[in-house]
């Protein structure tokens, strides 16, 4: 089983608004309301793409119910914990005849130290049956920074493999954790390491970084694919440094790009829960994240889509900078 663990939870609304213009009225041509939060957007993909997956988190007051009641809907598995007050909903207009996007995101709830502790009990007891637990998104109000650090190291204790997508503080301390992967976006990276990437030996050589703080492995993705620095494959010998690779995609025209890195997560992450090598996990990590945005809303893919995208996905290994591990 892979746990997802989504500790600000919300509703998200998807407008699509065309000719967007601040300050006018408009009428939307479409729109959609889905549950929503990083982690819930992985676990919704991994039920798509039929991998065993349990979305956990913190929900709270007549929105927390309405996300519960859509996850039942959607036949996606989960065990939040309640929480005294509202969860949060957030807002994306989509402007089809420009492309832009824009996204207005509530700061959440506030969560006690109690309810925290409450999640905590309720989490390690789900990691004793799951051999995966993701941890993405952002912190609700009242959280310490270290609340993911904190919960990596929990789950660890469990044997279970651990995942981060987060940012900020968070992120930093999560990484010093010592997971086994995190999986920020270039934004996240830049954020983490300290400096921006121009190019390609910038960007292998930012995931090499990350790396050097902590977790075991790091993927960076980045808008036609990723950049990877992972474990040598099992039986390969120990000892063996890990393995740097560049995945991309050709561009599709795209509907909406929001959710993409997470449809990425959960395509690559549901490969390597089934055994699957690492090239063809980031391959399948890639076409998830490209298909996925051709729909309105995040967390939404057509898995033969996704499987029809594969061959055009390349993966190359590239070769460590001379400072590499």
């Amino acid at each position: 089983m892979i746990i997802s663990v989504t500790l600000n939870p919300a509703l998200d609304q998807t407008l699509e608004v065309p000719s967007f213009t601040p300050g006018r009225r408009h009428r939307t041509v479409d729109q959609r309301t889905l549950p929503g939060g990083k982690g819930i957007n992985v676990a919704r993909v991994l039920a798509q793409l039929g991998y065993p997956v349990i979305v956990t988190g913190l929900c709270g007051g007549p929105t927390g119910e309405r996300i519960i009641e859509a996850l039942n809907k959607a036949n996606v598995v989960n065990s939040f914990t309640r929480i005294r007050e509202d969860s949060r909903t957030n807002t994306a207009v989509i402007d089809p005849t420009t492309g832009i996007h824009s996204e207005i995101n509530e700061r959440g709830p506030a969560v006690s130290p109690h309810e925290l502790d409450v999640f905590e009990e309720r989490l390690v007891y789900l990691a004793r049956g799951a051999k995966i637990c993701v941890f993405a998104g952002s912190l609700p109000r009242g959280l310490e920074p270290d609340t993911y650090a904190r919960l990596v190291r929990a789950v660890r204790k469990c044997g279970v493999t651990t995942v981060v997508d987060a940012d900020g503080e968070a992120m930093r301390l999560a990484v010093r954790a010592e997971p086994d992967l995190v999986s920020p976006n270039q934004l996240e990276a830049e954020e983490l390491v300290g400096n921006e990437f121009n190019d390609d030996d910038e960007h292998c050589q930012a995931v090499l970084d990350i790396v050097h703080d902590g977790p075991a492995e790091a993927i960076m993705t980045v808008p036609d694919g990723c950049y990877a620095y992972l474990r040598p494959a099992v039986g390969s010998g120990s000892g063996q440094p890990n393995v740097l690779y560049r995945a991309s995609i050709p561009p599709l025209e795209a509907l909406s790009p929001i959710g993409s890195g997470d449809a990425f997560l959960a395509g690559y992450l549901g490969a390597r829960y089934v055994g699957e090598s690492q090239v063809r996990s980031l391959r399948y990590g890639v076409a998830c994240g490209a298909e996925s945005t051709q729909h309105v809303g995040a967390g939404i893919v057509d898995p033969a889509k996704v499987d029809r995208l594969l061959d055009s996905v390349e993966v190359q290994q590239l070769p460590l900078p001379s400072n590499g591990e």
